[in-house]
């Protein structure tokens, strides 16, 4: 089915909410646009300005390094002053209302968890991108350290303890999917039966196996985004709107 308006659509999601017994969100870059953060893809995304920088060349070049560095401290701005928007939020509701058990997110911005889900019912398969780590040792650094560090030397830092590379705790191209999370998103989803994909182009591998996983787990699929995906043919529920007007509704009062 595809819903034609925001009001038919969030009418039908209403109705498959109170009929499922559990639901797994699992969100993508589209859901924090409203929040003033750039998704990757789309004109003007952050791919569109710079290409990511891969693994294997952050861990090889103190110069890729530092670029990403630079990167991450000229979206700092954008990304600590970003709250919470009205999907983050009805999805919050759903898990407060004992709907939803988690959360499953390509997302690094933290607002999931600001939204008032607890941090560990948040899986992120992509890190988080709001402190950092030793990919050595594990030791975690707040933000401010590091950028004090580097605005001291110019380059990005190492860690104090074993000398190892310091990134933010996400995960970049070419470096390896996070085996718990991967493990505890599979569990959600073979536990559900109501699986939403929203804001996600469904195009980022393996996560983007979550949504098929559940469907032919008999889930029912509900994909919401403002463009087409490649799954949409096999989903229950289409929604091609704007995320915040569809959810809002849910946003607990």
């Amino acid at each position: 089915m595809m819903a034609q308006d925001v009001e038919q659509a969030s009418a039908a999601l209403g109705e498959l909410f109170s009929e499922a017994r559990c639901i797994v969100p699992f969100t993508g870059a589209g859901i924090s646009t409203e929040c003033g953060i750039p998704d990757f893809r789309s004109p003007g995304g952050l791919w569109t300005k710079h290409a990511p920088i891969p693994f294997d060349d952050f861990m090889a070049s103190q110069e890729a390094r530092d670029e990403t560095w630079r990167r991450r401290f000229a979206m700092d701005e954008t990304l600590s002053n970003a709250k919470p928007g009205r999907g983050h939020r009805a999805l919050a509701a759903l898990y407060h209302a004992g709907k939803a058990p988690g959360l499953v997110t390509q997302n690094i911005d933290n607002l999931h968890q600001a939204s008032g889900i607890p941090p560990d019912k948040v899986i992120e398969l992509h890190g988080n991108t709001s402190y950092a780590t030793c990919l050595d040792c594990g030791k975690r650094y707040e933000l401010a350290w590091v950028r004090a560090s580097f605005d001291q030397s110019g380059r990005a830092p190492e860690c104090t303890v074993c000398d190892g590379y310091i990134k933010t705790a996400t995960i970049a191209f070419g470096q390896s999917m996070p085996a718990i999370a991967m493990r505890r998103a599979e569990e959600l989803t073979l536990a559900c039966d109501l699986f939403l994909a929203i804001g996600s182009s469904l195009v980022v591998w393996p996560a983007a196996g979550f949504p098929l996983m559940a469907k032919r787990n008999g889930a029912k699929l509900v994909i919401i985004n403002r463009e087409p995906t490649d799954f949409d043919d096999i989903a229950d529920l289409v929604i091609n709107a704007d995320i915040g007007s569809v959810l809002a509704p849910f946003i607990a009062h």
